[in-house]
C-alpha cells in the first residue's frame, strides 16, 4: 500500500513539473511566432518562399534535390555580393569583449552588436526562476537569426519595458556597438528620458530599432558576440540557412584564469569559491564543481565539433586562444580576418596598438584597455593552488584539449620561466 502511495505522488509530481515546463516553453513560442513589423526586412520575403517551398517537396523525395539546389543557389548569389555573419562565440571573463572591439571597430562596413541575447535570458530566467537549455538553445538561435538578417522585432519582444513604437531607452550595453551610437541611428537628445547605456561619445536619444534595422541593412558585414551560447551544434539551422555566409569563431581561456577572473568580476556569485581559497578545510559543495565542469564540457564539446569540420561548419569554424591573442594580438586579429575572408583595416591595427600596451591606472576589471601581455600570467599569482587542483580536476579534458599545461605544485604554477599554454 505504501508503494502505491508513493508512486502516485511521484506520478502527480512528474505532471505538474511537466505542466510548469510546457506554460514556459508555450509563454517562449508565443515570443519566437514570426510576426511582421514595419522592422521586418525584405528579406523575409525570400525566407517564406523558401520555406513554402520546402513544405511542398516535404513529401516527394526526389524533389528534395531541387530544394537543395535552389539553396546553394542562394548561397551562391549572396557570397558573390561579399557579405559575411560572424558569430565570436565563448564564456564570460574569456576577453571576448576585448576581441570583439576587433570588429566592432572596423568602422564604416560592419554592423556590430554586443550581447544582444542578454535580454532573452534576463526573461527567460525571471520566467521559469533559471535558464532552461532546452528553452533557451531555440529562443537564442531564432534572436541570433533575425538580427543577423537586420530584423529588431523578435529581439524587441524580450525587451522589459516593451518598446514603444521600436524605440527603448533600456538596449543592453548600447554604448559597444558604434553601429548603435554613429550618425543615422543617434536621434537628438531626450533630457527626461534615462537611458542607462547610453552612448559615450556622443549624446543621443534612446534608440530607434527602425533606424538600427537601416544602418544594419546598409553594412556590409554583420558580427554578434555573445558569451551565451552553450552548444554549438544547437546554431546549425544558422549555418544551412541559404541567407546567411555564417563564421563562427569560438573564444577560449584557461578554465583556471576563467574562474580567477569570476571570483573578482562577480564577486557575491563566487562567495563560496572565495571562501574555499581563505578556508581549505570547508567541505567542497559538489553542486558548484558540478557546475564547473559542465561548463568546460560545453566548451569542449562545441570544440570537438568544430574541430571535427562536418560538412555544414567546413570552413566556417575557427577556434582561437585568448592567451594567444593577448600575447600576439595583432597576428592574431589579421588572421581572425583572412579566415572569414575580410580585409585587415588600418583603423584595426591603430586600436589594437592604442589598446594592448595600457597602463594599470586605466585598465579595470570590465575595461577593454589592458596590457595583453601582463594579463595573460596574471591569474596565476592571484588563485590559490588548491583551487588550482580543483579546476585541474573537473576541467582536465578540457584543458588537454585545448593544450593547457597542468600544475603539479604551487611552485610550478607561480614560476614565470613555466609556460601555461603549448605552442
Amino acid at each position: 500500500m505504501r508503494i502505491k502511495y508513493t508512486i502516485s505522488i511521484i506520478f502527480i509530481v512528474a505532471l505538474v513539473i511537466i505542466e510548469k515546463e510546457n506554460n514556459i516553453i508555450s509563454k517562449v513560442s508565443d515570443k519566437l511566432t514570426p510576426r511582421l513589423t514595419p522592422l521586418t526586412p525584405l528579406l523575409m520575403l525570400s525566407a517564406s518562399m523558401l520555406s513554402a517551398a520546402q513544405h511542398n517537396v516535404s513529401t516527394d523525395a526526389s524533389a528534395h534535390q531541387h530544394l537543395s539546389a535552389l539553396e546553394n543557389s542562394t548561397r551562391s548569389v549572396q557570397r558573390s555580393g561579399g557579405r559575411k555573419h560572424i558569430l565570436l562565440l565563448a564564456t564570460t571573463r574569456t576577453g571576448s569583449s576585448f576581441v570583439g572591439e576587433f570588429f566592432n571597430q572596423q568602422g564604416s562596413s560592419m554592423f556590430y552588436l554586443f550581447e544582444p541575447l542578454w535580454h532573452v535570458e534576463r526573461m527567460l530566467t525571471v520566467e521559469s526562476g533559471g535558464t532552461n537549455a532546452s528553452v533557451a538553445a531555440p529562443a537564442y538561435r531564432d534572436v541570433l537569426r533575425q538580427l543577423l538578417l537586420c530584423d529588431f522585432s523578435l529581439l524587441e519582444s524580450f525587451i522589459e519595458p516593451p518598446p514603444q513604437d521600436h524605440v527603448t531607452a533600456a538596449l543592453f550595453r548600447r554604448e559597444s556597438s558604434r553601429s548603435l551610437c554613429e550618425d543615422l541611428v543617434c536621434t537628438p537628445l531626450v533630457r527626461k528620458v534615462f537611458e542607462r547605456y547610453h552612448c559615450r561619445e556622443r549624446r543621443c536619444g534612446p534608440l530607434n530599432l527602425t533606424l538600427a534595422t537601416q544602418s544594419c541593412m546598409q553594412k556590409q558585414h554583420r558580427v554578434i558576440k555573445s558569451v551565451r551560447v552553450r552548444q554549438l551544434e544547437t546554431l546549425r539551422p544558422l549555418a544551412e540557412d541559404p541567407r546567411l555566409d555564417m563564421t563562427f569563431i569560438q573564444l577560449v581561456r584557461d578554465p583556471r584564469a576563467v574562474l580567477a577572473s569570476r571570483m573578482v568580476a562577480f564577486s557575491s556569485k563566487y562567495d563560496i569559491w572565495k571562501r574555499w581559497a581563505v578556508d581549505g578545510d570547508l567541505p567542497v559543495d559538489e553542486d558548484e564543481v558540478r557546475k564547473l565542469k559542465g561548463n568546460c564540457d560545453n566548451i569542449r564539446t562545441s570544440a570537438e565539433i568544430g574541430l571535427k569540420q562536418p560538412p555544414w561548419l567546413r570552413g566556417r569554424y575557427m577556434l582561437v586562444r585568448y592567451e594567444d591573442i593577448a600575447r600576439f594580438p595583432m597576428r592574431k586579429a589579421a588572421e581572425m580576418y583572412d579566415f572569414i575572408g575580410i580585409p585587415f583595416t588600418a583603423k584595426v591595427e591603430e586600436w589594437i596598438l592604442k589598446n594592448t600596451q595600457v597602463s594599470k591606472e586605466v585598465s579595470g576589471v570590465y575595461s577593454t584597455q589592458k596590457n595583453s601581455s601582463e594579463q595573460v600570467e596574471k591569474w596565476r599569482f592571484s588563485i590559490p593552488f588548491k583551487l588550482v587542483q580543483l579546476v585541474q580536476k573537473a576541467c582536465g579534458p578540457t584543458m588537454t584539449l585545448f593544450g593547457y599545461k597542468f600544475a603539479e605544485n604551487k611552485d610550478m604554477l607561480t614560476d614565470k620561466s613555466a609556460k601555461t599554454t603549448s605552442s
